[in-house]
């Protein structure tokens, strides 16, 4: 028998820093540049109940840790279960179980932030955060802790929705932050972009981006659905978490690719490569980098045994037992 240590949302939580989950992400993206293997997500799809099933792993050789995430969404429950299985990388035994769920908007918005801190300029101050949901606050978490902003705007749909949010971080951050009445408002002037909405269609025109902005977008992963539109992907450095992923569900640059305003020869190189020295970042202080986050095992396997390392300092967690396959199997196969 093997013991696992079971973590759940409660025994995760204020466990780490949003710096502790960009420094685990950063380094998870620099050994990707070195071979690490990972791929985009799967999803599966049910009509009725309708609802989706979604995967995607990470081996992290370095860390020593491998695994990723398993989700679910609808199938007539109306809300969502995420999943965090951790193997050691050498041994291949099961090290911990995570409730995913309250993991997902750090260790996202850390591989958000790791793309600021390698692509936008050094003097960034001004900010434009367009959604207020779980995954826009992962990202300014993170975020802020790159780039010392001093303006950061915020808009979403719904005005309760911005004006809460706003409130509540400009209590919590140095900068300014403040509520918009419209995309457009947020985006003029701003340094850093960043999306984080269930929008299908453009959030805003990419004609209105001042020259050295960097954009990262993270909220949609279909190849039928975008928060950037062409003129934005057009001018733009493009940078995707992982390259495969840019012609599998990015949809800005899919739909960028079928319009004929880049090609395949237009992904500049995977985030990984960026932070890692591999590919340069930003060139000028003139050029429009974007990040392509869709989620990958990178972030989730480095944030998970992150957390996994600070639960067992800290006395958290339940252990359980798992038969290793060679013992769960004897027997099973009647003798002769």
């Amino acid at each position: 028998m093997t013991r696992t240590l079971f973590l759940t949302s409660e025994a995760l939580e204020e466990l780490a820093t949003p710096a502790e989950y960009v420094d685990a992400v950063r380094d998870g993206y620099r050994q990707r540049a070195d071979g690490a293997p990972a791929k985009p997500r799967s999803a599966l799809f049910r009509s009725d109940p309708a609802g989706m099933f979604t995967s995607y792993a990470a081996i992290l050789p370095e860390t020593g840790a491998m695994g990723g995430y398993m989700y679910s969404a609808g199938f007539g429950a109306g809300d969502a279960w995420f999943v965090t299985p951790l193997f050691d990388a050498d041994s291949g035994e099961p090290l911990a179980l995570l409730d995913g769920a309250s993991m997902n908007p750090f260790k996202t918005g850390a591989a958000g932030a790791v793309a600021v801190d390698a692509l936008a300029r050094d003097d960034a101050e001004t900010l434009a955060v367009i959604g207020s949901g779980p995954q826009a606050r992962g990202q300014l978490h993170a975020t802020a802790t790159v780039r010392e902003f001093a303006d950061v705007r915020v808009y979403s749909t719904t005005r309760g929705n911005r004006e809460s949010f706003a409130d509540e971080f400009d209590d919590h951050l140095e900068a300014t932050v403040r509520a918009v009445a419209s995309s457009e408002t947020a985006v003029e002037g701003a340094d850093v972009v960043i999306t984080a909405t269930t929008a299908s269609e453009p959030v805003f025109d990419g004609d209105s981006l001042e020259p050295g902005t960097h954009v990262t977008a993270m909220g949609q992963y279909s190849p039928d659905e975008r928060e950037l539109d062409t003129t934005t992907i057009e001018r733009a450095t493009y940078v995707p978490d992982l390259s495969e992923r840019a012609t599998h569900d990015a949809g800005s640059f899919l739909a960028a690719l079928e319009a004929g305003v880049v090609t395949e020869d237009d992904i500049h190189a995977e985030l990984g490569d960026v932070v890692a020295g591999v590919a340069p970042g930003r060139t000028s202080d003139d050029e429009i980098t974007v990040f392509d986050s869709g989620g990958t095992g990178i972030e989730t396997v480095a944030a998970a045994h992150m957390l996994y390392e600070k639960a067992r300092a800290d006395g958290r967690g339940t252990e359980i037992e798992f038969a290793p396959a060679s013992d769960a199997l004897t027997g099973l196969i009647p003798d002769e």
